[in-house]
């Protein structure tokens, strides 16, 4: 009987190392390749944890979220990518308006809120960040500070607000619109055309404001908590602060993804969408920058203001693929 059993334990072993060998082997042969407009980082953190666990390569193709998108939209059929992680929402909103994209799982819409994910199930966001008005405390009173975005782009803050044409500013006149109506976009346009001041990022104009060249700055939250780390939160000259709940600048913004129609590795690819909302994806990104997690009870290393106390009130759905915000930018001549 020792030896039947002991037989039996040697078969079961190679029975069970070839079929490692062969997961392994599989593992090897597969390339994931992904079209990333997040950051570098954040992907590098994910796409870590998810070769570490499963032993697939991913091929990471950076650029801006806007230009891969449209990228894929040129491509069509004939593009390499099998997934797409947007930095912003109306990227990928674009190219899922252009039947781009495939279902999502159900196990990584399971893992997530529903309105966190689109309408028609395609895309899912992996992490979120907020608007907010960094200043200088030493160049504004706290009395001074704004309860409303709008009041940024007025002449009372000539010269006195920074901002940027970028990663996230679409969505904040998307949430305008949405609020105070097309005519108000446009003319808050205007005003930040003649009294602010145009940067080209939002790190520039955080460190502006850090280094007093400007009064404050309209950026996301997570450039302020990355100065702060590396130079210590008591010893930043800035601060952040929270427009009025419901105004269109208490706006919540997200970073998804989606998988491609035409991925050449499409149950892969879902794969990795899942794991990029489990437990250990979401650690991975929420650890290197200061986005909040899309997984409930999965709680951020920063100290971050709870969203519930934010009172954003437009929501995804009311964005889209924001091309009026793109349409009335270029009526106020900002772009």
């Amino acid at each position: 009987m020792y030896a039947l059993n002991r037989r039996h334990a040697m078969l079961s072993g190679a029975a069970l190392a070839l079929a490692a060998g062969s997961r392994d082997a599989f593992a090897q042969s597969e390339t994931l390749t992904i079209y990333n407009g997040q950051h570098r980082q954040m992907t590098d953190a994910i796409v870590a944890a998810f070769t570490n666990a499963t032993g697939i390569k991913v091929v990471i193709r950076q650029g801006e979220s806007s230009q891969l998108a449209n990228q894929l939209i040129e491509e069509g059929a004939n593009s390499p990518a099998d997934l797409f992680y947007s930095e912003q929402a109306p990227p990928i909103a674009a190219i899922d308006e252009k039947g781009l994209l495939a279902p999502a799982s159900a196990e990584a819409l399971s893992a997530i809120p529903a309105n966190l994910a689109s309408v028609n199930k395609t895309w899912l966001a992996i992490a979120q960040r907020c608007r907010v008005v960094a200043y200088n405390k030493a160049m504004v009173k706290d009395a001074e500070l704004p309860k409303s975005i709008l009041e940024c782009a007025t002449p009372a803050w000539k010269d006195r607000v920074g901002y940027v044409i970028r990663d996230g500013f679409q969505e904040q006149i998307m949430a305008i619109v949405k609020l105070k109506g097309r005519d108000a976009a446009l003319a808050w346009l205007k005003g930040l055309k003649a009294n602010g001041r145009l940067y080209n990022g939002n790190g520039a104009a955080m460190m502006a404001v850090e280094n007093g060249e400007i009064a404050t700055a309209l950026i996301n939250n997570y450039y302020w908590y990355g100065v702060a780390k590396e130079r210590g939160e008591d010893k930043m000259k800035s601060a952040l602060h929270y427009v009025a709940k419901g105004d269109p600048g208490a706006l919540v913004n997200l970073s998804p993804a989606g998988v491609l129609k035409t991925a050449k590795n499409a149950a892969t690819a879902q794969k990795f969408l899942t794991f990029m909302v489990s437990e250990e994806g979401q650690k991975a990104a929420v650890a290197t920058y200061a986005e909040y997690p899309v997984r409930p009870g999965i709680v951020s290393p920063f100290k971050l203001k709870p969203l519930d106390e934010i009172g954003a009130i437009v929501t995804q759905s009311d964005i889209g693929g924001a091309q009026l915000a793109y349409d009335l930018e270029r009526e106020a001549g900002i772009l």
